[in-house]
């Protein structure tokens, strides 16, 4: 059956530019939209012959068979890389130094200036896998992360798509700006386990703000073990959020 599908093409100064206007105007996480890169855009020489990047983002078709709002399992972190197109990079230090230009590219493109780094992870994912992580140091790098880290998301599937788009494969890349994804972790941790006790205190349920998918499957994972309560899922995305239920 043939469905219609709803797509926007965007033009901005540059590439991530356009992938985070496109996701404000549809209003969904970069996670529920196929990006293409039409144009990377130019600044010129001198500002001569310089042109704006342009991209399209089309909504992804909803799955026929939605997943159990309760089960934080289907509430993956790690929704940019399908089963079938997932391969493991060999531990290659010209693979780090791929990805570290990727990235400083895309920087010099919006105009940020930033160190940048590259390395394996010490451990390998659920999937087996050793993800490339990428750490972006510099001043007032704000700007690179965005409202509920969207910008940051967007970096991070563009800069996927890229790789994936130079090597014929894919490997999770994890982006990060100072820090700030394990910061957040930590935030959402401490917050569920006190919206958990006040669950309890009260005896009633509990409802937190709407969060991305990898951001309600940090808070399912810190409650699974509470004793007293238990979470589920509510809501249509962009503004699913998780709610905390006394037993």
């Amino acid at each position: 059956m043939n469905e219609k599908r709803t797509s926007l093409e965007i033009i901005a100064p540059t590439v991530p530019e356009a992938i985070q206007q496109g996701l404000e105007q549809l209003g969904v996480p970069s996670s529920q939209v196929n990006i293409e890169v039409l144009d990377e855009g130019s600044r010129g020489l001198f500002g001569i012959g310089a042109r704006q990047a342009r991209v399209r983002l089309t909504l992804l078709l909803p799955p026929t068979v939605a997943p159990s709002p309760s089960s934080p399992e289907m509430e993956s972190a790690d929704q940019s890389f399908p089963e079938s197109s997932r391969a493991t990079y060999p531990k290659d230090a010209a693979h780090l130094k791929k990805v570290e230009e990727i990235v400083s590219r895309l920087l010099q493109e919006m105009r940020i200036r930033a160190h940048v780094s590259a390395t394996y992870a010490d451990q390998p994912n659920a999937s087996g896998e050793k993800s490339i992580h990428v750490d972006i140091r510099g001043k007032d790098l704000t700007v690179l992360i965005g409202p509920q880290a969207e910008t940051l998301n967007a970096l991070q599937y563009l800069v996927t798509l890229i790789m994936g788009k130079q090597t014929g494969r894919s490997t999770p890349i994890i982006i990060d700006v100072e820090g700030y994804r394990a910061r957040r972790e930590n935030q959402l941790r401490r917050l569920a386990r006190k919206m958990a006790e006040q669950a309890l205190k009260t005896g009633r349920r509990q409802v937190l703000e709407p969060m991305p998918a990898n951001e309600r499957r940090i808070v399912h994972l810190e409650l699974r073990n509470f004793e007293g309560v238990t979470t589920e899922s509510i809501g249509e995305e962009p503004r699913r959020k998780v709610t905390i239920i006394p037993k």
